[in-house]
């Protein structure tokens, strides 16, 4: 049995206040910035407890940079917005954009057992690190952590059914000594 779906999916996070208003800044971390714009609501959260949330309606929404400018009700001046500083901004998980095939969620990959082509465990994933070239999968199992990148000469397959993936090792991924 895998690990249970979250409720919630974390889209942005709250970095600073902005202006005086109670506007927040808020870096996305969504691939999908432009379904933001449609919300009523968030459900913020502390990033140590991303299930204890608060549901908050927008009262404003704009997009300003690479980021999103934010007005929650409730939250009127400054003082107010800055207690929110670092909050997860989240989404229920079933509203959610369907993903394309060959698409995952990060915590779906938590936990999936990596072997080799040949049949080696090296272990299973337990983070996911965004680069910003591609994903690097961390697997941690007898022989230590191995950093993997998620691309095709790499991954080989992935079945989250069966929580598996096997990969196809390069040169230098174990961290051993090249001759």
């Amino acid at each position: 049995m895998g690990i249970p779906e979250p409720r919630y999916l974390t889209v942005g996070r709250i970095v600073r206040p902005h202006g005086v208003r109670g506007e927040v800044h808020v870096q996305i971390v969504t691939g999908y910035p432009e379904r933001l714009e449609q919300r009523a609501c968030f459900y913020l959260a502390a990033p140590d407890a991303p299930e204890v949330v608060q549901r908050y309606a927008v009262e404003t929404l704009r997009h300003h940079r690479e980021a999103l400018l934010l007005k929650l009700c409730g939250c009127d001046d400054r003082d107010a917005a800055e207690a929110l500083r670092g909050m997860l901004v989240q989404i229920p998980t079933e509203e959610a954009v369907p993903l394309e095939e060959g698409e995952y969620y990060h915590f779906q990959l938590i936990g999936v057992k990596v072997e080799t082509e040949s049949g080696e465990r090296l272990g299973q994933v337990v983070e996911v690190l965004e680069t910003a070239a591609h994903d690097v999968y961390v697997v941690r199992g007898p022989a230590g952590e191995v950093l993997l990148p998620a691309v095709e000469d790499v991954v080989r397959a992935l079945d989250l059914e069966s929580r598996r993936m096997v990969v196809h090792l390069l040169p230098g991924l174990r961290g051993e000594d090249e001759p």
